[in-house]
């Protein structure tokens, strides 16, 4: 990972600015994750389900939803003293995925988070990261209410690459979410043969 640094003698480091995408289907906890580890009100874009979508948008599992992203969350988190993430939560469903390509611009990795009662809601997002060659990592938000499976099993039912890291979390949790943006950086920086850790400052 590039890191900018002030040339000016005893000036503090300039921050490195990273766009990470916050990916998945529809429900699976994506504006939560954003809001929870966001260190500043987060941009949400939500709005109510209407009628109007009854047979496009598949709620099965999420009944009780009663909102939807239509075009991102956005979200800013200070890892290191020269390391700021900017977060963009990508909408779920299929007609709003033409925002995908602006979203993904210049992204540096993705978060594909996982739900494991619809985990087939997953595979759209990791295709299209892998289309892309975007380094990512696969989250599965750990549902009060669904049944728990080990990481390998979801690795399996997701025919993953070896190399990209499972993890559970719970997208509600600052601390949880934190910690798989942790490990999106140290996949990237071990796919670009770096090995420096971000040393992560105290929130």
């Amino acid at each position: 990972m590039d890191y900018v640094h002030s040339d000016r003698e005893g000036q503090m480091p300039l921050p490195t600015a990273v766009k990470i995408l916050v990916a998945g289907g529809f429900g699976v906890g994506k504006t939560t994750m954003v809001g929870a580890v966001s260190e500043s009100k987060p941009l949400q874009t939500e709005e109510v389900l209407t009628e109007r979508g009854i047979g496009i948008d598949n709620t099965s599992g999420v009944e009780a939803k009663s909102t939807t992203t239509v075009a991102m969350d956005f979200g800013r988190i200070t890892v290191s003293d020269d390391l700021v993430l900017y977060l963009f939560g990508t909408p779920g469903q299929d007609r709003f995925w033409f925002v995908w390509d602006e979203l993904s611009f210049g992204a540096l990795g993705a978060v594909v988070l996982a739900d494991t009662r619809r985990l087939a809601d997953c595979f759209p997002s990791i295709d299209y990261f892998e289309r892309r060659g975007l380094p990512f990592v696969v989250a599965v938000n750990c549902f009060d209410n669904a049944r728990r499976y080990g990481l390998e099993e979801v690795r399996r039912a997701l025919d993953l690459d070896p190399d990209v890291p499972v993890m559970l979390c719970d997208a509600r949790k600052r601390q949880s979410s934190k910690e798989v943006l942790i490990g999106l950086l140290e996949h990237v920086m071990k796919g670009r043969g770096l090995t420096r850790t971000p040393q992560p400052v105290g929130h």
